[in-house]
């Protein structure tokens, strides 16, 4: 099965306070839920009674996912880049859902380029969405969290945050800069109630994916099933990580069913 890693012996730290607010009076924000492992972390959060606050990039996907839910979630079409706009999704959620104490931080891009020519366009970007987003996100949940002295917050990394890749120096760079910052925010919170962690996939089976098969079929020649395989293979299970496993692993985090095992390590 390769390095599904987190040992199932949870830490008297990690486990959430009985005085917690019940899920049924809690907002969860997924940050990037129209799809991927951030739609396979909504249907899990909301199983458990989570009220679900979708924060989509476009909200024609974010219909579409929220069919996919058993409830009716929120959906707020916002750029995660842009703190306005996502600190005011975070207070409406606030006042119509409930308190948003716990935050997925699923949306993320990933494209790959040679070093030269530098893309500087590309660099900007990438470290906008992948760790100035996450920034955002939980900067503007923390109050509510510090309010209520209880929080969880997940940050979806990646393996790129552990080591290099080819041809992705931003992806790379933005990945090794939020697992910095989760564990910045989880050494100043430690002692607050409020728990942040993130989790490190490798390559998963989602649209991300996908898309990076469509690239290499188009620049190489090779055949998409080929693509798929040769992506695969650089986990060392051998197999693409599904969204359905983050999400399941997202959730023991939350629930304390899992040691934290930093770093959180999926491949």
């Amino acid at each position: 099965m390769g390095r599904l890693r987190g040992r199932m012996l949870p830490s008297p730290a990690m486990v959430p306070s009985d005085d917690a607010p019940a899920p049924e009076q809690t907002a969860a924000l997924i940050a990037g839920g129209a799809g991927g492992v951030g739609l396979a972390a909504a249907r899990r959060l909301e199983a458990l009674g989570y009220r679900i606050v979708l924060l989509v990039r476009d909200v024609h996907k974010g219909r579409e996912a929220a069919r996919q839910l058993e409830r009716e979630p929120a959906i707020h079409a916002c750029d995660v880049t842009d703190r306005a706009a996502v600190e005011e999704a975070v207070r409406e959620a606030a006042a119509s859902v409930g308190p948003p104490l716990v935050l997925v931080n699923a949306a993320g891009i990933a494209e790959s380029r040679p070093l030269l020519p530098p893309d500087d366009d590309l660099w900007a970007r990438t470290l906008a969405v992948n760790a100035t987003g996450p920034w955002i996100a939980t900067t503007a949940c923390l109050p509510y969290m510090q309010e209520a002295g209880h929080g969880f917050v997940c940050t979806v990394a990646s393996t790129a945050a552990l080591q290099g890749y080819r041809y992705t120096a931003a992806y790379v760079a933005s990945k090794h800069a939020v697992l910095g910052l989760t564990r910045a925010l989880a050494a100043d919170l430690g002692s607050s109630g409020i728990r942040v962690t993130a989790v490190c996939p490798g390559f998963l089976d989602t649209p991300m994916t996908a898309r990076t098969v469509a690239n290499m079929t188009a620049k190489t020649g090779m055949g998409e099933d080929d693509a798929r395989a040769a992506l695969a293979s650089m986990n060392p299970s051998g197999r693409l990580i599904t969204p359905e496993e983050v999400a399941d692993r997202i959730v023991a985090l939350l629930q304390g069913a899992v040691d934290e095992d930093e770093p959180n390590r999926m491949d």
